[in-house]
Parts: C-alpha cells; structure tokens; sequence
C-alpha cells in the first residue's frame, strides 16, 4: 500500500488513514487510487472501518495545484473524478465507515466524509463545498448526500453559496453525528467502529443497500425489497443468533455467528 494511505488492523475495525499531511490531505490521483486499493482489500474479518487523516486537516480538497500544472486540466479532472468516484462507491457498498474530521473538510473532503456512515468531527473542524471557488461543479456524490443529509433548500443554499460550517452547525444541521474535543477525536471514532464491527455484519450491509436503493425506489417497490431482505437475513445465522439472544436475554454473539 502507497505511503499516502496507511491501514492497520485494530481488532475487527480496519483503520484507514490518509497520510498526506503537507498538502493538507488535497486529493492527488496517487491518494485517490491509494483510497480505492485501501477499500478494495478489505479483509473478511473486518466489521466496521475506521477513516482518519494525518495533520491539521481531514482533506481540503482537490489537488488544485495538480490540475494547474497539467497540460490538459479538464482530462486530468475527470481521470481523477473517475477515480475518487471508485472510492465513494467503495464506501458505499462497504461494512460501517466511521470517520473522524478536523481542521477542513472542503471540496472532495466534504464529498468523502458525507459518503460514510458515521461522522465525528473535532470541536476545531470546518466544512465548506469549496468547488465554487475554481468556477467547479461538485463530484464525490455531493449533489446527492448532501441533499439527503440536510435537505434539498440548505443543501442548495450551502452549495452555491460556497457557505463556511462550523463543526457546531455541522451538527445542529445534521450534516454530521457527534463533536468531540480534538483530543479525542480518534478514540471516539475507533470506539464507534468498534461498536458496529460487534453488530451483525450481513444485516448492517443489507441495511446500507436498501438505504441506498430507497432514493430511488417507489415505496411499494421499496416495501417489498425490505420483505425480502429481512426474511434472508433472520434466516441466517446472524439472525438465528440475534433471536436465540433476544429469547435468552443476552447479548448476541453476531463474530462468531457467521458475521
């Protein structure tokens, strides 16, 4: 694995971790096929993944110096577009992500973060669209997260007004799940990834799919895809276990019931 991301096993939580710090994490290529090789060799036994970034800052962006210096900017934009496009699908389709953020989330910062699960932010974190600034429209999925985040209205505002958000207002939008003092950032975020890797590992990823499929899927559609999916899924030994300790009032062993 590329120095430009660094991965460890911590128990059933993968963490995945950019390390770019100099160019305050800016998405090059090289990082964004880092990301995808990250994500595409997940090992089997992980539960939840855990998505840090060295340094003062998450990600601010794009690498826009990169796009500068190249000869052809529009087809560098778009390999590298195609390429951070792999990684949010990764995301998408992967076990719980939790990330943590601080300092600036901006541009495909903010793309990145709103693809995962669950995002903590540090009390000194910032988020801002970003792409405004170089005459750019979003890519990274944020004209489709950030909509089902905050709503259509305060995504549209944000969006073209290029707005600045505190880690405060973040959360009081709902655009992330929880603040914690820098300090203990990573500790929060590898204690909630260690949570859901103790779940039921089959259930959460059908639960991200229908999440997914029901942007959409008409509510009959969705009501029959939901039938189906919870009848596989109590089926298996995941939900064999899950009611077996419901029944005897104790906690379900879901990592050693196929999960």
């Amino acid at each position: 694995m590329s120095q430009l991301v660094h991965t460890r096993q911590h128990g059933r939580v993968l963490v995945v971790r950019l390390n770019r710090p100099a160019a305050r994490n800016a998405l090059s290529l090289e990082l964004a096929l880092s990301l995808a090789g990250a994500f595409a060799s997940v090992p089997s036994s992980t539960g939840a993944i855990a998505l840090l970034a060295d340094g003062d800052h998450f990600c601010v962006g794009g690498d826009v110096r990169a796009m500068a210096a190249d000869d052809e900017p529009a087809a560098f934009v778009r390999e590298l577009a195609d390429n951070f496009h792999g990684v949010i699908r990764a995301v998408a389709t992967a076990v719980p992500v939790v990330c943590g953020v601080q300092g600036w989330a901006a541009g495909a910062g903010l793309s990145l973060a709103l693809a995962t699960d669950v995002v903590i932010a540090a009390d000194d974190a910032s988020f801002q669209p970003a792409y405004p600034a170089i005459g750019a429209t979003p890519d990274g999925g944020l004209t489709w997260t950030l909509p089902r985040a905050i709503g259509e209205r305060r995504a549209r505002s944000l969006l073209l007004r290029n707005a600045v958000v505190s880690a405060a207002d973040a959360l009081t939008l709902g655009l992330i799940d929880r603040v914690v003092p820098r300090a203990e950032l990573e500790p929060a975020v590898l204690a909630e990834a260690a949570e859901l890797a103790g779940g039921a590992r089959q259930a959460l990823l059908g639960t991200k799919r229908l999440l997914s499929a029901s942007a959409s899927a008409q509510l009959t559609d969705q009501l029959d895809a939901e039938a189906i999916s919870i009848a596989e899924h109590i089926g298996s030994p995941e939900g064999r276990e899950g009611v077996a300790a419901f029944i005897g009032r104790r906690r379900p062993e879901f990592t050693t019931a196929g999960g």
